[in-house]
């Protein structure tokens, strides 16, 4: 499989405490990088770096075709059209529903699905009924169902998931859907660059700890 990501000599330092120095990984297509690391261990401020959200941490970040955007000369700027982000608090505006979120962030993309698709994926993640109840009545794992509802769609162009945390809030039942879809996008050729204390079974899974020893 090509290599899409490379990353070299990432460097880290917050309050005076290094939380990671020296470090440098690739990722390539079809593959599941699991970031490991205690609480404080900058697993979110990696990711936001790889995503382009932050730039506290030194060091060079570099995407390749497909999903470098073109823009810069090295091609270290993720194209937003190639990939889904789900930060660690759901990307769900309260006042809208879950239809309504889910419309609005395949329109981000630039792409237009029809009825159909939106309430299938709300469906797949056990949102049927409330397509139409306001995001600030649901619970906070219905919340977080909403958005990783993005995860179910259809969008050839979307290879890459970053996902920070993706199964917090989510019951048993919610977890284990969630490890097969990871599992199914990574055999389809996506790739998935993720943190979470949890522990993902997958044989593919390769785990890139930072920070101190777990």
């Amino acid at each position: 499989m090509p290599e899409l990501l490379k990353a070299t000599d990432l460097f880290c330092e917050r309050d005076e405490r290094i939380l990671f120095s020296n470090l440098s990984f690739a990722v390539d297509q079809g593959e599941i990088l699991h970031i490991q690391g205690g609480n404080g261990a900058g697993k979110t401020t990696l990711l936001r770096r790889l995503v382009g959200l932050s730039w506290v941490v030194e060091g060079r970040v570099v995407w390749q075709p497909p999903l470098s955007d073109g823009n810069l000369p090295d091609g270290n700027s993720l194209d937003g059209n190639s990939f889904w982000y789900l930060a660690h608090r759901p990307a769900v505006t309260l006042m809208q529903t879950p239809l309504e979120n889910l419309a609005f962030a395949v329109a981000l993309h630039n792409q237009v699905l029809n009825l159909q698709a939106l309430w299938q994926a709300l469906a797949t993640v056990g949102l049927r009924g409330y397509e139409d109840v306001p995001a600030h009545s649901l619970s906070a794992g219905q919340q977080r169902r909403v958005s990783l509802a993005r995860l179910y769609l259809d969008l050839p162009e979307v290879r890459l998931w970053l996902l920070d945390e993706p199964f917090t809030a989510l019951d048993v039942n919610g977890v284990a859907q969630l490890e097969q879809r990871i599992e199914r996008f990574a055999e389809q050729g996506g790739t998935v660059i993720m943190t979470s204390h949890h522990g993902l079974g997958h044989t593919a899974v390769r785990h890139l700890p930072i920070g101190a020893p777990l």
